[in-house]
């Protein structure tokens, strides 16, 4: 029988025809919408995501001139997020459409929300449908009108009736932990406070209250770089300025190695950077080579850079409705008028140039620092070249990295899964790399306790020969642009030896690459300790407590076995503790802490204060 003979018996029907309503699609697809689901530990996950689509939504009313105040409330255990702003309100006969009708917005008109950072309503339904429970007020000239939803169904379309409240619109939802869409999840705190705070920065005057505490900025993006390095660590005061439609801040530090990047686009934070981002760096070496007359590799100009930009364009658009990457090539929807970097370009090289000619000081200190750079990167090029080419030779043999398929650098739908398991051993690495998911997880096996790279030179990690291939697996020599991992997690044993290791790797990270660390890219997995089991059930636990309550919900003949080591869990264990359920815990920097005094006071000589300090807070507990 042919194909085309078998494919005739095939009765085609309307029945075959399924229409979905748009709260399937949503379900069924919803990485579509918010990219990534994960269960909080990364601060791209898609229960951030929720939260911004809402505020978003009262940004852009306080950037239409109306609502100078949006209050925000997390109830970390009942997961219930609320968000209240004081603009104009939805129109009360299209509340329901606007949270649960597709093509149904405000933002097609661009003259009602020109520059806005929601996109036509889609986030709010996404919100919606990926919620187990989602209410929706608005006030308008005395009169409100609520409605109620399930998982995107509406169960509730109350009646408008008066009220004395202020005009404006209250959400309240419940990230769904359906298995199939969020499940298990939490919230870290410092991720909605940091989101919280670069809103107040890139709006000034709105005043933001999260869960009591106000967020105000007097001085745009110069408080969210200041905010993000220390004063000391500064090699001179941040030059920061603004145009219509564009701000910039930035200064230089001997403390990064690399570049730090803060980017915004109508106010949404694109972590990946876009046309915009491109536009700026390009813009500022142009204009220092001009200024010093001096053809300096751009390498040399950036290294060291910290900067913060913000874009406002009439409806950007993005790689993604997550919107972390600007693709607009022009400043206007249709293309026509000026490119974005021509218009970047055009008020950096105006506006930089004359700060310069007219701060002599900054200037050199700008120039020193380049200078500095240009004789650190000649003065390496033989140790790199050497480097390079002994880090291809070793490649081709070298068994400690296992890749995987798919990297964070590519366009593949799954590129944010990508993963850089670093482990201690080959009993560790051979357990996850049969577990693992070949994929999107990669391995790299550390011989040992590496070399601390405290105190060190950039040199250090070229002649190290199995740092050199780390730093050359993550592909982040010259910037994070080519990163190939989203995420990198330290896989060690819990025990001395591995939380000394865990010390020297991120020493080696906030040293070399704090930008990765940063940028939210560091995790340690966390591995069960107790395996809890009985004939019919086996349970893993994380904790003493976990343990207990194991050991009383399974009852009678039960087996505890206390795991010393990841070696001593085998390749069928370990799969479900780097799959969907795994768990890590992100490396975050707090913004008040010194880079340089931490590392100094945990890796630099032994002193008297460090002494005490471990004492103070060293736990140990008995195992039988």
């Amino acid at each position: 029988m042919t194909m085309e003979e078998d494919f005739n018996k095939v009765e085609y029907t309307g029945d075959n025809i399924k229409s979905l309503e748009w709260w399937e699609h949503i379900r069924i697809r919803p990485g579509m919408y918010v990219g990534k689901l994960g269960d909080g530990a990364s601060s791209d996950d898609g229960i951030y995501v929720l939260i911004k689509e809402i505020i978003d939504n009262s940004i852009d009313e306080f950037t239409m001139g109306v609502g100078k105040v949006i209050e925000v409330e997390v109830n970390h255990e009942t997961k219930r997020i609320k968000v209240r702003d004081y603009g104009r309100g939805i129109p009360l006969d299209k509340v329901v459409d606007c949270v649960s009708k597709m093509n149904t917005g405000a933002k097609y008109d661009s003259e009602a929300f020109q520059k806005s950072v929601g996109m036509n309503g889609v986030g709010t339904k996404a919100v919606n449908a990926l919620s187990s429970y989602f209410k929706v007020q608005s006030v308008r000239d005395g009169k409100m009108k609520v409605a109620e939803f399930r998982q995107g169904q509406i169960f509730n379309d109350a009646k408008i009736v008066d009220t004395d409240e202020k005009n404006g619109t209250y959400i309240e939802f419940v990230p769904d932990d359906d298995p199939r869409i969020f499940g298990k999840y939490a919230y870290i705190d410092e991720y909605i406070t940091k989101m919280i705070w670069h809103y107040s920065c890139l709006n000034r005057g709105l005043t933001l209250i999260y869960n009591g505490k106000k967020y105000y900025s007097k001085n745009g993006l110069m408080d969210l770089l200041s905010g993000n390095i220390n004063d000391t660590d500064a090699l001179y005061p941040i030059i920061h300025m603004s145009a219509d439609n564009f701000e910039f801040a930035f200064t230089h530090s001997d403390k990064v190695y690399t570049e730090e990047h803060y980017s915004f686009v109508n106010g949404q934070n694109t972590i990946h950077g876009g046309t915009h981002l491109a536009g700026f760096r390009e813009a500022l070496v142009k204009v220092l080579k001009d200024f010093y007359k001096k053809d300096y590799e751009p390498a040399d100009i950036r290294q060291g850079l910290v900067a913060a930009i913000s874009l406002r364009i009439e409806e950007p658009v993005f790689d993604s409705q997550t919107k972390t990457k600007l693709t607009s090539t022009n400043m206007k929807p249709d293309g026509s008028g000026t490119a974005v970097k021509t218009f970047i370009g055009d008020i950096v090289r105006k506006n930089l140039d004359d700060y310069l000619h007219i701060n002599t000081e900054t200037a050199e200190l700008i120039l020193q620092k380049i200078v500095r750079n240009e004789k650190e990167h000649k003065g390496m090029q033989n140790i790199r070249k050497l480097a390079k080419e002994s880090s291809k030779k070793v490649s081709l043999t070298n068994k400690k990295l296992r890749d995987c398929r798919i990297h964070y650098n590519s366009k593949d739908p799954r590129r944010l899964e990508s993963t850089l398991f670093i482990t201690e051993g080959d009993s560790a690495s051979g357990s996850i790399t049969k577990s693992r998911d070949v994929n999107t997880q990669a391995v790299f096996s550390l011989r040992g306790k590496p070399e601390n790279s405290y105190g060190k030179t950039k040199e250090f990690v070229y002649k190290n020969e199995e740092l050199n291939l780390l730093h050359n697996a993550l592909n982040i020599d010259e910037d994070m642009d080519n990163l190939r991992y989203n995420n990198v997690v330290i896989a060690t044993d819990a025990d001395v030896d591995g939380m000394h290791i865990r010390m020297l790797l991120m020493t080696f990270f906030l040293k070399f690459f704090p930008d990765l660390v940063k940028a939210g890219h560091v995790y340690i997995l966390q591995t069960p300790l107790f395996r809890v089991r009985n004939k019919r059930e086996t349970l893993y636990c994380y904790s003493e407590k976990e343990r207990d309550e194991a050991a009383e919900k399974l009852r009678g003949n039960v087996e505890i076995t206390r795991f010393k080591g990841l070696g001593e869990i085998s390749s069928d264990e370990f799969k479900h503790f780097i799959g969907k359920d795994i768990r890590l815990d992100p490396i975050m920097l707090n913004k008040e802490s010194s880079v340089d005094q931490v590392l100094s006071f945990f890796m630099g000589a032994n002193s008297p204060q460090r002494q005490e300090y471990i004492i103070q807070n060293l736990r140990y507990e008995d195992i039988d």
